[in-house]
């Protein structure tokens, strides 16, 4: 029938179409770089909690180790003692007369814990203990020194209370040092304080004396000027030199402005008409002082005379010729006319001439006075000047002496008023036992241990790359799972309570192989569908052999005829396994493919079968690439439906990637808490190099009870569980 699953096993239906990610130069399903698992988080809290869980041991040992150690050193310690003290700032009297010190407020806390916390302080407290006649001893450590104590210092919130807290070994030293600092202290300050005033004293005393030597030398300048200056006079002088140097610069620009007036008129008569010219010329000269009044008014009656004769010629000569007695005598009149008025024209020139002559020798007398008069400003002013900055010398001298003298005094009576803004408020208290550094250090003991412990355990499992679950395995590997076998209590790899037996009521561990088996029947592929499968891993005691075995009994089961190889001539141990012979088996078939029917051995009872390894073989990769294998393999095919070969590891020997590319798909078996991500990597990367079709991942001894596991878990559905 066509439905009998036998038929699918032992005829392989047509293949479906490509999947994606076919690869059909060389393997049957390869993932590409676009179908590969996004890649997971390299650490994730479950594995660490599975590390806590399995390692909980660590962190114990580091925190009992820990706590051991703070426990004996608080032992051997001697015990703490703290006393308490308090200083307040006081108030402040402020003289106007006098200058306060002044301190930097912003930071007074912690200048102020610093200093009692400074090795001088310190010195200078042991240095008073000593001095105190019934002062208690100082106690001292094997070194000689002095034992410690330690100051705290803190301010209490919006207050002006430091509150000073000193712990020591010694109870009684612990107390008495604490009072015998705040006391030097408060010493020390007023000290510094004392040093600060004489220094800026002694400073400011020289400046003084400088300043009242400026102030003699600018007087002595001031009164030597005054000896031979009359300031009285010299101002007067100044006044009068600038009224009359104004007047002078006023004449010189009404002559300046005459002398232009000269010009302009001279410039008239050359282009202008004769008669106009002569009449302006006239009377500028006039104005300024030219000729008698009287000879403007002739020329004037000469010109107007001429001027009527040519009106006159001119009104005749419409109706009279040239030649006619009139004209005649009007032209003569009108000759004579114009050589008299020539005559006037000239005499104008020459007064014009002498007149601009005599201007500018005025001009140059006023230019003359003015610079005289111009210097005679300039020294008065200078001396006035100079007479005004000895004064201000003198001034400001005085002014700087008088600051200077006035600092003198603020600092004398400052040095001398006690100005300590800081006073004991409470001395120091009786010492008290503290555990503080007892629980302190427990706390860190217990915090420091099991971070210890927690710390090695994160490094352990970030290290520890073997997987875990099948979701890792998918994460972390580019290949497919095809397959997930459980871990069943009491077998191990290559013992005989891990085959299958008969109906097996293990029905999870024998239906992982028979989903392992459906995986294989019913893979997406183009060609044949394989029938010559490889059964290899990365190391050994992975699993492969006994996956190999129970996989070749699940496919008889199914009506197929199975033959399993034992492919590692170098240690071959599947005979054992299955209670079978070794020899003669591949070895001897390959080296004479025609004993290949003495070498077949028959499981009637699992209805499948097996050829051993053969004898020892050290050459087993140059049986591989010879002849005889092509041809064994040729005639299991025509045989048998499936042919199952258990080879050696991949890093074991070279014999896996020498038979992946010769078959037709290799099963890649990892195991649960065994293999690591990185090795099975690499070894799925050499197969892909030879050119091995790698059909996907066995995930060998997974737990069932995890999450990730939830394959094949009711067992309401076999009989044999229902019948128990």
């Amino acid at each position: 029938m066509p439905g009998n699953p036998q038929d699918i096993i032992k005829s392989p239906a047509p293949a479906p179409a490509v999947p994606a990610g076919y690869r059909p130069d060389y393997a049957y399903y390869e993932p590409l770089a676009e179908d590969l698992p996004a890649p997971g988080s390299p650490f994730r809290i479950q594995r660490f909690l599975r590390g806590l869980l399995k390692y909980w041991w660590i962190p114990v040992i580091t925190l009992v180790l820990a706590l051991g150690g703070a426990v004996a050193y608080v032992w051997y310690m001697p015990p703490t003692y703290v006393s308490r003290a308090r200083m307040w700032e006081t108030v402040k009297v402020r003289l106007p007369e006098g200058g306060l010190f002044t301190e930097d407020m912003q930071n007074f806390g912690g200048t102020q814990s610093d200093l009692l916390k400074s090795s001088a302080l310190h010195e200078l407290a042991l240095a008073r203990l000593r001095s105190l006649t019934n002062s208690v001893p100082i106690p001292r450590g094997d070194d000689g020194n002095p034992l410690p104590v330690q100051i705290k210092v803190s301010q209490s919130s919006k207050s002006a209370v430091f509150v000073l807290e000193a712990s020591g070994s010694h109870a009684a030293y612990t107390q008495a040092y604490l009072d015998a600092l705040m006391a030097v202290y408060l010493e020390y300050k007023k000290n510094v304080r004392q040093e600060v005033s004489g220094d800026t004293l002694a400073s400011i005393s020289e400046q003084v004396q400088k300043a009242e030597r400026d102030l003699k030398f600018e007087q002595d300048a001031l009164m030597i000027f005054q000896r031979t200056n009359n300031l009285a006079i010299i101002e007067e002088e100044g006044r009068i030199a600038g009224g009359y140097l104004a007047r002078l610069k006023t004449q010189l620009s009404d002559l300046e402005l005459e002398a232009r007036l000269l010009a302009a008129t001279a410039l008239a008569q050359t282009t202008n008409a004769a008669t106009n010219a002569q009449s302006l010329d006239l009377a500028v000269a006039a104005s300024f002082g030219g000729p008698s009044s009287s000879a403007p008014a002739e020329h004037q009656a000469t010109f107007k005379e001429i001027e009527l004769l040519k009106l006159q010629r001119e009104r005749l000569s419409k109706n009279l010729r040239p030649k006619h007695p009139k004209i005649v005598k009007l032209d003569a009149d009108i000759e004579r006319g114009e050589k008299l008025a020539e005559i006037y024209r000239r005499q104008s020139r020459e007064q014009l001439a002498s007149s601009q002559a005599a201007i500018q020798l005025k001009m140059e007398n006023v230019r003359n006075s003015i610079r005289e008069w111009e210097g005679k400003v300039v020294e008065a002013n200078s001396r006035i000047a100079e007479a005004e900055r000895l004064k201000m010398n003198v001034q400001r001298a005085q002014g700087m002496y008088e600051r200077l003298a006035l600092l003198v005094q603020n600092v004398g009576i400052s040095r001398n008023i006690d100005q300590e803004t800081l006073a004991i408020l409470e001395p120091a208290s009786l010492p008290e036992r503290s555990y503080t550094r007892e629980i302190g250090l427990a706390g860190m003991a217990s915090f420091g241990g099991l971070g210890l412990g927690l710390g090695l355990i994160f490094l352990i499992v970030v290290r520890d790359d073997r997987f875990e679950s099948v979701v890792e395995v998918t994460e972390k590997l580019p290949v497919q799972v095809v397959g997930q076998v459980p871990e069943i209590s009491g077998a191990r790899n290559g013992s005989p309570a891990s085959l299958l037996r008969p109906d097996d009521d293990r029905h999870a561990y024998a239906e992982s192989f028979r989903g392992l088996r459906s995986a294989l029947l019913f893979m997406a592929v183009d060609q044949q569908r394989p029938r010559v499968l490889l059964v290899t891993s990365a190391v050994p005691n992975e699993g492969k052999s006994t996956v190999a075995a129970n996989l070749a009994r699940t496919l008889a089961q199914g009506g197929a005829r199975v033959v399993l190889l034992d492919g590692d001539l170098r240690k071959g141990v599947l005979h054992q396994f299955l209670g079978l012979q070794r020899a003669p088996g591949f070895a001897e078939a390959l080296g004479d493919p025609n004993r290949l029917d003495e070498v077949i051995q028959t499981d009637p009872a699992h209805n499948f079968s097996f050829i051993g390894s053969g004898h020892l073989a050290g050459n087993s990769g140059d049986l591989f690439l010879g002849p005889g294998f092509e041809t064994v393999i040729s005639r299991l095919r025509e045989k048998f439906d499936y042919v199952l070969i258990d080879s050696s590891p991949v890093f074991a020997a070279d014999d896996a990637a020498t038979l992946a590319p010769r078959v037709d798909g290799t099963l890649f078996v990892v195991r649960n808490r065994y293999s690591g991500a990185r090795i099975a990597r690499e070894a799925l990367e050499l197969l892909y190099q030879r050119q091995a079709k790698v059909l996907g991942l066995v995930f060998n001894r997974a737990n069932a009870a995890s999450r990730s596991y939830y394959y094949y878990k009711y067992a309401d559905y076999y009989p044999a569980a229902r019948h128990a």
